[in-house]
């Protein structure tokens, strides 16, 4: 979860049971639990996940109750935990492209999230298909038309409060955001397709979830009714434990890891893609006695150009063909330059955008060249097109860094030419267990794919795999 969103909540004194011991099962339990769960999954007519912050404790984000989850440590009067990196820059675990590969399979059928870290969204999940109970850290949404905007930075209220931003302008209403605070109620559209996907349910899967939060909590259960069956995989015992068929006590991305596995379903790697835009503003054509002219460029959000681009740290702004022409560091938001040359002399710009802590890549390079005697040509492509392309380019070069131009447009009445990029800034491998930023194959995935013996999923297995033993775990 988002450190500032646990920062942002009231306070509560009661906040459930926090710091509980871990408990892990035994390998060969372990294994025969994840067979087990393989098995049910090939069969399984209507799979729901329910996900709560356990997934995302790979991904550096801290979990709630965890023996070092933010309420655990707080109740110890240690503050709160630190992130490993910025929240912005949060890539998705094993578990959840686990859960895209299944998705794209037919498989899986609903996702219900608790989590407000946007990675379900990041990682591929439609949002038709995702119930974000608790919101949204990363998502506003207009209270009249009910249009949601997913941003690449955090919105900085909770609560369900006004932002600093507001809809489209056809509508103009000021946005609100989706994140809850502890007495607000669930938003009945997230609930509503929550409830009725655990009704047609015949597994629920529980995934790093404590299962204490009410009334999310008892969602899972309302797939009983109907013949379902609930599977719980948390290293911490929950309240619904007697009410599950299969409750597995292991780390919930080896699990998962090692389920897709035994489906031979190889987990693909996840490419993030940034935008932003680049605005040149020149009126050179007001100005009809002076052969010099004033031009000035920006390189802004395409959420706006008072919103942050917290992916990007600086840009640079050469000029390779004219030396004499200094350049220029620009290091805080936002990216501005005014400059004032030859209005009959051609301008090619280098821009090199650097990018922040948790990208990939360092930097890119964009070519901007200008020719102020000639009007430019708009550039229109489909970004969906754009991006899946790039992504596809990133897997395929085992890197990220590659940037293509997705729209450009020259207003004359105003002067600009806004133009729209994409850059792919993360890709992440994901080796059978753990994600790696690297394309190497970990000792780790070695062990899953090869010392392991493969299971034949149609093979007769012990199904009273609940009552094996298991033991518990030093807390760490």
């Amino acid at each position: 979860m988002s450190l500032g969103y646990a920062q942002k909540l009231s306070y509560k004194e009661n906040v459930g049971d926090v710091g509980m011991s871990e408990i892990f099962d035994t390998e060969d339990v372990l294994q025969q639990k994840i067979t087990r769960l393989a098995k049910m999954i090939k069969k399984s007519k209507h799979l729901v996940a329910f996900t709560g912050a356990g997934i995302s404790t790979s991904c550096g984000i801290p979990d709630f109750r965890g023996p070092k989850g933010v309420w655990t440590l707080q109740r110890e009067g240690k503050g709160v935990p630190e992130a490993s990196l910025p929240f912005h820059r949060a890539a998705p675990s094993v578990t959840h492209m686990a859960l895209v590969e299944l998705e794209r399979a037919g498989i899986l059928k609903f996702v219900i999230s608790q989590n407000v870290d946007s990675l379900h969204l990041r990682s591929g999940i439609p949002r038709h298909k995702l119930s974000e109970l608790h919101g949204n850290s990363f998502r506003e949404v207009c209270p009249t038309c009910g249009t949601e905007y997913v941003r690449d930075f955090e919105v900085e209220t909770i609560g369900l409060k006004e932002t600093s931003r507001r809809c489209d302008p056809k509508c103009g209403a000021k946005l609100r955001d989706s994140v809850l605070d502890w007495e607000d109620e669930l938003p009945p559209k997230e609930m509503n397709a929550a409830e009725k996907h655990c009704r047609a349910a015949d597994i629920v899967l529980c995934l790093g979830t404590s299962l204490q939060i009410t009334p999310a909590c008892n969602l899972p259960l309302k797939c009983i009714r109907n013949g379902g069956k609930i599977v719980i995989v948390n290293l911490q015992q929950t309240p619904k434990d007697n009410k599950a068929s299969l409750v597995i006590r292991g780390f919930v991305d080896k699990v998962m890891a090692e389920v897709l596995q035994l489906l031979k379903m190889p987990i693909s790697p996840y490419v993030r893609v940034d935008l932003f835009q680049i605005i040149f503003n020149h009126q050179f054509r007001c100005v009809s006695d002076s052969k010099y002219g004033k031009w000035s460029l920006r390189v802004i959000s395409v959420h706006g150009e008072k919103a942050p681009l917290p992916f990007i740290e600086s840009v640079e702004v050469t000029f390779p063909e004219r030396p004499e022409l200094k350049t220029a560091i620009l290091n805080q938001q936002p990216f501005s330059l005014k400059r004032e040359t030859l209005k009959s002399r051609p301008l090619h710009m280098v821009l090199w955008v650097n990018f922040s802590e948790g990208c990939g890549c360092r930097f890119i390079s964009i070519d901007y060249p200008i020719d102020f005697e000639t009007s430019t040509d708009d550039i229109s492509q489909d970004k969906n097109i754009v991006i899946q392309q790039l992504r596809e380019k990133a897997n395929e070069d085992q890197h990220c860094g590659q940037s293509s131009i997705i729209d450009r447009k020259f207003i004359p009445e105003s002067g600009k030419t806004i133009s729209t990029y994409a850059v792919a800034t993360n890709i992440v491998q994901y080796n059978g267990v753990s994600p790696s930023k690297t394309s190497d194959v970990s000792e780790l995935t070695e062990k899953v794919n090869g010392d392991r013996e493969k299971v034949d999923l149609d093979d007769g297995i012990d199904t009273s795999i609940n009552s094996m033993p298991s033991k518990k775990a030093r807390v760490h």
